[in-house]
């Protein structure tokens, strides 16, 4: 702390031995960056707000709301655009002093740096036209602000509800010229796969090329063998339960009791195992067991005779049905196989004409999808464009109109004219004490003794006469009058400042 304290005294002893230069110092930067403060020129701004809402309700209906946005962001990202920025310099002051091509294009390249159109919100769109240029006075370049904002504004009127109309007609002249285009194109392809139809009609039977009827052929042949094997797994089904029900059933009391509970019987256990139960079911082993002893009870009683089995009369009349289906899937699959056969033989046999109709038909697909493609795009854009002629869906509002400026809004000179004073009286500090500093003076003892490495035994004090005191005392005097004439330039430089603002306001 001590060490910091004897710096300290030692930079202030140095800088007030040579104060006198550190005061004309100060006085030259002052001067020279004031007068660097006050030749920079004054820049004005002016905002404005406008609002676009989209809130009708046919747009919405037919789903061209998200069109709007889009046109909304068009005229936002085009808006300063270089055919843009060229009209607000003709309707301006700006264009006072164009009169060369390349006068304008410099002009528009100055204006673009002076132009911003920023979206706060959705709707929201806020314009900030700036002017300090071009030899005008304050007050010139503050209506020019202001101008400049409200053409902006204007052009942004124009582009959103006049330029939109002109840009459909034009849009719905090129689809309409592209469809015909398109139709014609169409007209010609498919005149010319008639033409190759009529000299191949081998090649033209059907829906598609050669290639493709013969992998649809084969596609429908694998979905015949597949109905062809269930069927005929239905079929063995059938002939496996035929084998296990008994034609005739004998009833009790009427055609010998042990014949018929026999009957019965084994159409109890073909039940089961239609169900799935197995030999070593309990069920199933009881019942054979049964079945045994009446087999046994029948051969004793003798004879024939029974009715019907209708279960067997239901399941040949199913048999028949599965029959029936299985050869008919048979000469199905039959002709799908010399389909096939006749198909390949077409394809190995004429490639060429295989790849033409192949081109041909490609090519055909290709037109028709682009002209189905055009006209649903031609109809839409006509829709869009009778909505917009009927009924006006933006609604355009000033919600700020262009703000005159009442103070410029650049450079902050007040602050800068305090910011020089600053700089120049540390610049004249700096000085002195460098000067001090390079002179290798000393300004107490104990600095004098670190330099030396000796021990300093004393130190004379400077002892000044009453006429040396009154002339020690005259040049503080002056030397105050200088610091504060510092100060009174600046008291003066701020006061024409804030002068200047309340005459432009």
């Amino acid at each position: 702390m001590a060490s910091l304290q004897d710096q300290l005294r030692i930079a202030l002893f140095s800088i007030w031995n040579r104060r006198w230069l550190a005061l004309g110092v100060a006085w030259l930067v002052c001067l020279g960056g004031w007068l660097m403060v006050t030749t920079i020129p004054n820049q004005y701004e002016s905002h404005a707000r406008i609002f676009v809402q989209l809130d009708d309700v046919l747009s919405d209906q037919i789903g061209i709301g998200a069109d709007r946005h889009r046109d909304i962001d068009r005229v936002r990202q085009t808006l300063t655009s270089a055919v843009n920025l060229e009209k607000v310099v003709r309707a301006t002051r700006l264009g006072e002093k164009v009169s060369t091509e390349k006068q304008m294009e410099g002009a528009v390249a100055s204006l673009s740096k002076a132009v911003k159109v920023t979206s706060q919100q959705d709707n929201l769109f806020e314009i900030a036209a700036t002017s300090g240029s071009g030899g005008y006075t304050d007050a010139q370049n503050a209506k020019l602000a202001q101008d400049i904002a409200q053409k902006m504004i204007d052009i942004f009127r124009e582009e959103n509800l006049a330029g939109g109309r002109g840009e459909m007609s034009d849009t719905l002249a090129f689809m309409d010229q592209q469809l015909a285009d398109r139709q014609r194109d169409l007209e010609a392809a498919e005149q010319k796969r008639q033409q190759f139809e009529a000299k191949n009609p081998a090649a033209a039977q059907g829906a598609g090329t050669v290639s493709a009827r013969l992998e649809a052929t084969r596609g429908e042949l694998r979905g015949v063998e597949s109905d062809l094997i269930a069927a005929e797994g239905a079929l063995g089904s059938i002939n496996g339960q035929l084998a296990s029900i008994p034609p005739t059933i004998a009833i009790p009391g009427t055609s010998g009791g042990a014949k018929g509970a026999l009957a019965q019987a084994e159409v109890d256990l073909g039940a089961m195992r239609a169900r799935g139960l197995t030999d070593s079911h309990p069920d199933v082993i009881a019942l054979k067991a049964q079945i045994a002893q009446l087999t046994r009870a029948a051969a004793s009683e003798g004879g024939h005779g029974g009715t019907p089995n209708p279960a067997y009369s239901s399941l040949q009349s199913i048999k028949a049905d599965r029959q029936a289906s299985v050869v008919a899937l048979q000469a199905r699959k039959a002709s799908l196989e010399q389909d096939i056969t006749q198909l390949t033989t077409q394809q190995y046999s004429e490639p060429a004409v295989a790849a033409e109709a192949s081109r041909i038909n490609r090519d055909y697909d290709v037109l028709k999808e682009q002209y189905d493609k055009l006209l649903r795009d031609r109809e839409a854009l006509r829709l869009r464009g009778q909505v917009e002629n009927e009924r006006d869906a933006i609604k355009f509002e000033v919600i700020d109109p262009p703000t005159s400026p009442r103070g410029p809004s650049a450079p902050n000179r007040p602050l800068l004219l305090m910011a020089v004073l600053a700089v120049g009286i540390a610049a004249g500090c700096g000085v002195a004490y460098a000067v001090g500093y390079l002179r290798g003076s000393f300004g107490t003892t104990a600095q004098l003794e670190r330099a030396v490495g000796l021990p300093v035994l004393g130190s004379v004090t400077l002892a000044l006469t009453h006429a040396g005191r009154v002339q020690q005392w005259r040049q503080v005097k002056w030397f105050g009058g200088g610091v504060a004439g510092l100060v009174l330039v600046l008291a003066v430089l701020l006061a024409l400042e804030f002068m200047k603002r309340r005459l432009v306001a």
